[in-house]
């Protein structure tokens, strides 16, 4: 009688140590798209039972890990990505790059607008301090917004400040209130409601970065790799980004 329980207990623990999570995906990218991208992870990673890990953040916090296991890397904008593969030659399969979604810029300020800024031409005015991110995605972003509406130089007076990168620039303005204004992706708004609101640019004027993603050469999960980054292609994941500020 014992035989046949122990038999029985084999049948039913041999299936469910099959189906237990052994694999795992290694993702790697830049802070901005992290929540959209992390939560695409989650959802997937429930759905096909394996764990989907994505680290993000300044590349050099990052890249001793993604040598010897990434799987995929991202971007904050097609130039990012670019150089990435420029400054790692062969670790990106150029053929697997895709374009997931568009963000697009906006100014961030404080809650309330007390400035009462409407638009980029209220950044011009005496007394403004804008805050800047010369970095990170955000190479010559305000440059190109001012210049389609002739502002570079009086936006440029009124920078008071610029750093290397956006997690910089987030501990700037949550420690120095004195900052008025954040030209970034509208995205940013939705990880920072807490202490920004949102100042819409209008489509026609506005600037758009595009956000990469590629499989590594290196991945020992090049078929798993494909299936997330369809799943964030699909309806599901346009709506999880678009929740976190894409379009």
């Amino acid at each position: 009688m014992k035989k046949i329980l122990y038999t029985c207990m084999a049948i039913l623990i041999v299936p469910a140590i099959a189906n237990a999570q052994t694999d795992t995906l290694y993702v790697y990218g830049p802070g901005g798209p992290f929540a959209p991208i992390n939560e695409c992870a989650q959802l997937f990673g429930k759905k096909h039972n394996i764990v989907v890990k994505v680290t993000a953040g300044p590349e050099a916090n990052w890249i001793g890990d993604a040598l010897s296991n990434a799987d995929i890397i991202f971007g904050g904008a097609e130039y990012m990505l670019t150089s990435f593969a420029l400054k790692h030659p062969g670790m990106i399969d150029s053929s697997t790059r895709t374009e997931l979604y568009k963000r697009g810029a906006a100014i961030l300020v404080r809650p309330g607008n007390p400035k009462h800024i409407k638009n980029l031409a209220d950044l011009t005015k005496k007394g403004i301090r804008i805050l800047d991110v010369n970095g990170a995605g955000q190479f010559g972003l305000w440059e190109d917004l001012a210049g389609k509406q002739n502002l570079i130089e009086e936006i440029q007076r009124n920078i008071k400040t610029s750093f290397e990168n956006t997690a910089l620039g987030i501990s700037a303005w949550k420690a120095d209130t004195t900052y008025d204004a954040w030209i970034t992706y509208a995205s940013w708004h939705y990880r920072l409601k807490d202490i920004t609101q949102l100042v819409k640019i209008p489509t026609a004027i506005n600037v758009y970065r595009g956000t990469p993603i590629a499989i590594t050469n290196r991945s020992a999960h090049k078929d798993l790799s494909e299936l997330f980054i369809n799943f964030m292609l699909s309806n599901d994941g346009h709506i999880i980004f678009k929740k976190w500020g894409w379009e």
